[in-house]
């Protein structure tokens, strides 16, 4: 089962406490965009195994979003933050690179 801790509210929540909200780091596109940019948003993504970005919201607790690195290949959970953050914290990031060496922010399809 897929365990996270709540940045907000700093509580372990399992899978069926949560809310999944897609990809982290995404540039979400409005009204105001183009076809092409608005086709890419909704449908170009990478999907790629190993180190992915998510949100998450807290759904059976604060309510709150936050985001989660995790691997989609094994479930490790690397680590959450808060959703208001444009990347990943750099602790979080070398947390990351420590495990699983030769990866980097922006190397494997995870919203740079």
């Amino acid at each position: 089962m897929l365990i996270l801790t709540c940045p907000c509210c700093d509580i372990d929540a399992c899978e069926t406490e949560l809310s999944p909200g897609g990809e982290a780091h995404v540039t979400r596109e409005g009204p105001g965009a183009s076809d092409e940019a608005f086709e890419g948003y909704l449908f170009d993504r990478i999907n790629a195994k190993g180190v992915n970005f998510e949100r998450w919201r807290h759904a059976y607790g604060c309510g709150k979003w936050f985001l989660a690195a995790r691997d989609s290949a094994t479930l490790e959970v690397f680590g959450t933050y808060p959703a208001q953050s444009k990347a990943p914290p750099q602790d979080l990031c070398a947390r990351i690179s420590e495990k699983r060496p030769g990866w980097r922010w922006g190397s494997f399809g995870d919203g740079q």
